[in-house]
């Protein structure tokens, strides 16, 4: 199923998000839009059970449609910074492993998507960063909470005050990416740990993101509670008991999960 700006594919277990917007992948209304769709069906389907994030073997994502904002007030973008924000919300909610494949440009916008993934693989020539501040403006999709969660406050004020890109080799010293790999094997790589991943009990992953996520959104009793309940919820699945006949059975990491 595709559409004109963003293509979704599933294959053996792993969904493929791929901005199609040459070229440079501008996140424009219709883009945000069409990713809380397809977040939305990422999350319903059962036969999707990891994603990857992608922008083509260029360029990932250069930022948002500037011609576009320009054109836009404030009483419009009061209304429109919410659905911008909600957008990018439902990727990082999808409740299944979602890893960003970063080729090229990660700037603003795009350098906001990929802080929705779990996991990200950046190609040694990408360049990311959050430019905004050089347009008078901050970042608006979450980029001033994710990224100084991510990599810690100094950090990300470093690179919001300034504006500043930073190569995939300081992103990864910084924390800003999980892996450096040659530009030809970023989406190869993204897809072996997703499909890797799609292999694994669906319910535990579900629990263990959600725990991360909610967890350090709150204060540490609130996270142990929101983990206990998991835990104990998750001896009511068949996954479980797959796991634990395996590991007595046959030994450690050769459970079949369904």
């Amino acid at each position: 199923m595709t559409t004109a700006t963003v293509h979704f594919e599933v294959l053996d277990g792993v969904a493929t998000v791929r901005l199609d917007r040459p070229p440079m992948n501008a996140l424009n209304i219709a883009v945000q839009d069409r990713l809380l769709e397809l977040a939305a069906e990422a999350t319903r389907r059962e036969d999707v059970r990891a994603v990857i994030l992608y922008g083509g073997e260029k360029v990932f994502a250069a930022g948002a449609d500037i011609k576009e904002m320009r054109e836009m007030d404030h009483a419009a973008m009061v209304v429109r910074s919410r659905a911008l924000q909600e957008s990018f919300t439902a990727i990082a909610r999808i409740p299944k492993p979602v890893v960003a494949a970063v080729t090229g440009y990660a700037l603003g916008g795009g350098c906001e998507l990929a802080l929705c993934a779990d996991f990200r693989i950046a190609a040694e020539d990408a360049k990311l960063g959050q430019p905004e501040i050089l347009l008078g403006l901050i970042p608006g999709a979450g980029g001033t909470q994710r990224l100084s969660r991510l990599i810690g406050p100094s950090r990300a004020k470093d690179l919001i005050f300034t504006g500043r890109q930073v190569r995939a080799d300081e992103a990864l010293a910084l924390g800003l990416v999980d892996r450096v790999a040659p530009a030809a094997e970023v989406y190869e790589q993204a897809r072996a740990w997703a499909a890797k991943l799609a292999q694994g009990p669906a319910l535990a992953l579900r629990a263990a993101k959600e725990c991360v996520d909610a967890g350090l959104e709150t204060d540490i009793e609130t996270g142990l509670a929101i983990e206990r309940n998991w835990f104990a919820g998750l001896f009511a699945t068949e996954d479980r008991e797959t796991g634990m006949r395996s590991f007595v059975e046959d030994g450690p990491g050769k459970a079949k999960f369904r």
